[in-house]
């Protein structure tokens, strides 16, 4: 069985209109959805293994705070220019790429790619992923050049706001 894992990345700040979109930084709403998403996550059932980011400045900073925010659960990751990307079919073929021996695959990324790839692998419809917004899907085969339209099932779908109280 085969699992992905997305997370969109954290709230970002357009404070600074000299900033390229690939250079912006998580406002104050987007670090703190990180601390408050980081365990959910874990408790979910990702155990963050091959760990894939955007090279985005705020696709970064999530995955960097959701680790500080584990610190009894330390893990690596790895900048992916590929994942800078905001269409589903370039993100479908990255996750065919991935090697076989490879059970769960994490990728941190961008709208509306992360949303449209959830909805068209899995049977489910999700109306948007949200910054910061985590969604679990499963696969029974054994190659990731298997992945196609409906082939997985979504098992998780979490959102900051879900968690708020």
């Amino acid at each position: 069985m085969k699992k992905l894992h997305l997370i969109r990345h954290a709230k970002s700040s357009w404070a600074d209109d000299s900033l390229s979109d690939k250079q912006r930084p998580l406002n104050k709403r987007g670090q703190k959805s990180c601390g408050l998403m980081a365990k959910p996550i874990l408790n979910a059932g990702c155990k963050f293994e091959n760990v894939f980011c955007s090279s985005a400045v705020r696709t970064q900073l999530t995955i960097d705070l959701i680790s500080k925010n584990l610190p009894k659960h330390p893990f690596e990751w790895q900048l992916d220019d590929d994942l800078y990307t905001f269409d589903r079919d370039d993100l479908l073929a990255w996750c065919h790429k991935r090697d076989n021996s490879m059970q769960e695959v994490v990728i941190i990324g961008h709208n509306p790619a992360l949303t449209d790839l959830c909805n068209y692998l899995s049977t489910s419809t999700v109306d948007n992923m949200p910054t910061c917004a985590y969604a679990q899907l499963s696969f029974e085969g054994e190659h990731w050049q298997d992945l196609a339209e409906g082939s997985m099932e979504l098992m998780v779908l979490l959102k900051p706001k879900m968690l708020k109280s």
